[in-house]
């Protein structure tokens, strides 16, 4: 299967999501798999609401009707709908306000534009800087050196 019918089964499925209020944010095809697999990754629009059971369910139910009613596929295939549950990589806007005094891993580059990692307690995103607390002093790292914010345990 090629990238591009990824592609168009994540913006099938994206579709399909939205309108009942989800947003799709992985789907991965498992090619060697006799059906293949699809699996999607969903949540809330709502930062407030949880993914349930019966939201994937219902879910499930649209998004394959959605793609059987597609000329996508010609293959039978099964789909999997579940929560991204709590990823380790903080992106969204959201998941830095969730996960204040968390420990994470900052990875950025500095000045020299040289790869550097460090840790401390996420603070605050704000549009210019990430401000982490690293032994009770405020760290600031702008933006746009930002490689990839994680999430760690307290003892790294």
């Amino acid at each position: 299967m090629s990238n591009q019918t990824v592609t168009e089964l994540k913006v099938l499925a994206t579709k399909s999501a939205t309108i009942y209020g989800f947003d799709v944010t992985d789907l991965r095809m498992f090619t060697h798999l006799n059906p293949l697999s699809i699996q999607v990754n969903i949540r809330h629009k709502n930062p407030e609401k949880k993914v349930t059971i019966d939201d994937c369910s219902s879910l499930n139910q649209y998004i394959d009707e959605a793609i059987q009613g597609s000329s996508i596929l010609d293959q039978p295939f099964t789909l999997e709908i579940s929560s991204e549950g709590i990823g380790e990589i903080l992106t969204e806007e959201k998941d830095f306000q969730v996960f204040k005094g968390f420990p994470i891993e900052v990875t950025y580059q500095d000045l020299k534009k040289i790869e550097q990692q460090t840790n401390g307690l996420l603070l605050k995103r704000t549009n210019n800087d990430l401000q982490i607390n690293q032994k009770g002093k405020t760290h600031r790292i702008p933006v746009e050196d930002i490689i990839q914010v994680r999430l760690t345990t307290p003892s790294g």
